[in-house]
């Protein structure tokens, strides 16, 4: 798909199509992070911070605690 850069204020503007964007799994007011890698501009979408419903609600419960060695007491440590 081509394009055009067009002004926008004392900026430079690419219109993205709702279809590119809707692969891209980006939307409206979405934070994004622009890099040039060789001579490219990339657009990646930024992580959002999930909060901890969120969290939880992707657990799978696929966690196992379990015990682990830390090394031998240095101080008065209960052992």
């Amino acid at each position: 798909m081509n394009t055009t850069i067009q002004k926008w204020g004392n900026s430079r503007a690419v219109r993205l199509p709702k279809s590119i964007l809707e692969k891209a799994g980006i939307q409206e007011n979405d934070s994004v992070e622009l890099v040039v890698k060789e001579g490219n501009i990339i657009i990646t979408p930024t992580r959002k911070h999930l909060t901890l419903r969120e969290r939880a609600a992707e657990y799978n419960g696929g966690y196992k605690p379990r015990e682990w060695a830390s090394g031998n007491p240095t101080g008065n440590e209960i052992w």
